[in-house]
Formats: C-alpha cells, structure tokens, sequence
C-alpha cells in the first residue's frame, strides 16, 4: 500500500514539473500582442503619436502608437514616417535625462 501511494506521489510530482517547465519554456518567448496586417495610407499628426513599434513579418511596417492608445500601421517608406520616428526618438532622449 505505501509503495502505491509512493508512486502516485512521485507521478503527481513529475506531472507539475513537467507542467511548470512548459509554461516556463512558453513564457520566456516574447510574442507580441498586435500584429500589422494591413497598411493605412493617410498621413497621421505627428504631434499625437507617443511611441512606435518596427514589424517585419507579416508586413514590413511601422505601428504607431497614439496619445489615446490607438495602434496605427503605416509603410515605413514614407518620408514623414521617418520624420515621426525621429521626433518619438528624441522626445524619449529628452525624457530620459
């Protein structure tokens, strides 16, 4: 009787373990939680946009962040996108110090 519990015991050990190292192994990645999938073509406000986000897969694009919150998905080609990231940039150097 005590062998069988013993080994039930040991079974229910391994099950956590193996449990906790999965979640653990899964945790670690770091998976991102919005994605870009489609392009919007309209020029934003500059001076409403708080932060960005570079993506390559899916799409090749910028997402940027608004002051409410919103996650908006441009080309990264376009000319005031790169003006916007260099103003999100250094606002954040300004910031840090």
């Amino acid at each position: 009787m005590k062998l069988h519990a013993a080994a039930i015991l040991v079974i229910f050990w391994l099950g956590i373990f193996t449990v906790h190292t999965v979640k653990g192994s899964v945790g670690s990645q770091s998976m991102r939680r919005y994605s870009c999938v489609s392009l919007s073509t309209q020029q934003l406000n500059i001076r409403n946009l708080i932060g960005y986000e570079m993506q390559q897969v899916p799409v090749n694009a910028i997402m940027f962040i608004t002051t409410k919150g919103i996650r908006i998905c441009v080309s990264p080609n376009q000319k005031w996108v790169q003006s916007a990231i260099k103003k999100i940039d250094r606002t954040r150097t300004t910031k840090g110090k």
